[in-house]
């Protein structure tokens, strides 16, 4: 049975990728040029603001829910997650290769490695907040309310931080890449990134529906 925080996240992300979906579908149809490339980038960085908005504001009030297999994403879906959400270093495979300049080139490798280096601070805290809970199995534990009032209010606030420092690390991610190219490059990289989440999104539900393992 899901719980409220859950039935309320389900729904928003139903809605949010489809609306994605719904902006994706609108840049192949009528290709921004120019200005008009601003004005989609707006669309869709905001609809990226707006869904960790919710985000951050559901997990405040159940936590868990982004870390004990989130029931509003497939087996499939779930499988590909790195700490509630897609791994930062990922977004650098889904990059334009055409039409790059040697100085962008340049500057890409150099975030890459800074987020490199953020991904392993991120996935730090998490191993030592794992390591400070005697339980392997702490999550379910406290959904039973197996531990101590104190210790679990500490457990889920260090689980609310982590979550945020690895979706900070991917909002660095698109905000660093943005800048980077040229407003053209932009529009491609976006428009590359929402197809990779709808079609991830869409296998998750035939391997549901089919039976098949990721």
């Amino acid at each position: 049975m899901k719980t409220l925080t859950e039935e309320k996240f389900s729904d928003f992300y139903q809605k949010w990728m489809a609306e994605l979906e719904e902006l994706l579908l609108s840049v192949a149809k009528d290709p921004p040029q120019g200005s008009g490339c601003a004005a989609a980038i707006g669309k869709l960085t905001a609809h990226h603001k707006e869904f960790y908005r919710f985000k951050w504001a559901s997990a405040h009030e159940d936590v868990l829910a982004f870390f004990c297999g989130p029931v509003w994403l497939s087996p499939f879906e779930t499988a590909h997650l790195w700490i509630t959400g897609w791994k930062p270093s990922a977004a650098f495979r889904l990059i334009p290769a055409a039409g790059l300049a040697a100085e962008q080139v340049r500057k890409i490798e150099v975030l890459r490695g800074r987020m490199r280096v953020e991904e392993g601070r991120v996935e730090g805290e998490m191993e030592r907040l794992q390591m400070a809970v005697a339980d392997r199995n702490a999550v379910e534990v406290v959904r039973r309310g197996g531990a101590e009032e104190a210790a679990v209010g500490g457990f889920l606030e260090g689980l609310e931080r982590v979550m945020k420092l690895a979706d900070c690390v991917r909002l660095k991610t698109l905000k660093g890449l943005l800048e980077i190219l040229s407003p053209m490059q932009s529009v491609e990289f976006l428009a590359t990134n929402a197809l990779f989440q709808i079609r991830v999104r869409k296998l998750g539900m035939i391997h549901e529906r089919t039976g098949l393992v990721s």
